[in-house]
């Protein structure tokens, strides 16, 4: 898998109206990208950078399209890991105990309401390092339960070796979910149980499985502007990049590290927005933590920026998010409309 260039790598610079072809029908990057072209983007004047993203959008995606998707935690808290953001580490004091795997039953009854409410893709967290083979086994047979449902499956499990991304797309995995969180010079400061080479080694072994990657990270957790740039530049690299990319504005959780972290700039995630649907076009960017805290205004210029999926729901693993009724009056307010299902997903 490549890695990213170099801040100083010069293949790859800001063009304004530097559209990819919109013949293109896969996610392989036909450009690399520097850390300084990222960043160059994200310096362009606010409105000349979402005019140039939606443009971008409109050559890839249709007008007014918005994915649904619903992420439910079947295995909460007890983690391991040490990442600074995060309420499910059995490392800080933050009230989430933890619990064991959910039954089928209840997986499979949450997917049926998620499938009522609009969503086309199920997501599956668990909160483990790694999941043993145990785990995988019964992971596959709640994702071949909810594939039978119709919906997308999507599962994140923390780090897989190849033979357990095989296991679970032979059970009807779609899509697995692995974020980088954020760029690598900065990543030991969020999180020091796991290299960023771990990532990148279970995205590898994701893509040879031949199950889609889901894929990005977290603004907000005390980062400078350049490791935004980097983030999204390591992402963008990928290859071929991520054919979903999850951005999340940091939730702050007392108990975590990160739990006085300074908001985020809105104005600033837009930009992060932006950027992604430019140097990934044929990526579903999804608005993913955080977005009850954005407002439906800043929802709007995000979406306008080319975001055109949201996690759909009340909860987000442990943290909140908009209601689905809430989420349906606001995609009517915009004129937006949900995602057809896909056939045989």
């Amino acid at each position: 898998m490549n890695q990213a260039l170099s801040p100083s790598a010069p293949e790859a610079v800001a063009r304004p109206l530097t559209f990819l072809s919109p013949k293109a029908t896969s996610a392989r990057p036909t450009q690399r990208w520097s850390v300084a072209g990222v960043q160059a983007l994200l310096d362009l004047p606010f409105l000349d950078l979402l005019w140039q993203a939606q443009a971008v959008h409109r050559q890839h995606w249709p007008a007014g399209d918005i994915e649904l998707a619903t992420l439910l935690s079947v295995k909460t808290g007890g983690c391991p890991e040490n990442c600074g953001y995060c309420p499910q580490s059995a490392q800080f004091d933050t009230g989430v105990a933890a619990q064991k795997l959910l039954p089928l039953d209840e997986v499979l009854a949450a997917a049926r309401a998620a499938r009522e409410a609009g969503a086309t893709r199920f997501c599956m967290g668990a909160a483990w390092r790694a999941p043993k083979e145990r785990d995988i086994e019964k992971m596959a047979e709640r994702i071949a339960a909810v594939k039978a449902l119709g919906l997308e499956t999507c599962a994140t499990l923390g780090m897989l070796t190849p033979a357990q991304a095989q296991a679970l797309k032979a059970s009807g995995l779609d899509y697995y979910n692995h974020n980088l969180d954020t760029a690598p010079e900065y990543y030991q400061d969020v999180v020091s149980t796991r290299q960023y080479q771990d990532r990148l080694d279970t995205l590898q072994a994701v893509r040879g499985a031949g199950v889609k990657v889901c894929c990005g990270g977290i603004i907000g957790m005390g980062e400078a502007p350049v490791h935004r740039a980097g983030l999204l530049a390591q992402l963008a690299n990928l290859d071929p990049y991520p054919e979903s990319v999850p951005i999340n504005s940091l939730v702050p959780v007392p108990g975590t590290p990160l739990a006085g972290s300074a908001p985020v700039d809105p104005l600033d995630f837009v930009r992060v927005i932006a950027v992604a649907r430019i140097t990934m076009p044929r990526a579903r960017v999804r608005l993913s933590a955080g977005r009850q805290q954005l407002g439906d205004a800043v929802q709007a210029l995000c979406f306008l920026a080319g975001a055109n999926s949201i996690f759909h729901g009340d909860q987000l693993l442990v943290t909140g998010n908009p209601e689905a009724e809430a989420d349906e009056r606001l995609l009517q307010r915009l004129g937006l409309r949900p995602a057809a299902r896909v056939e045989g997903a």
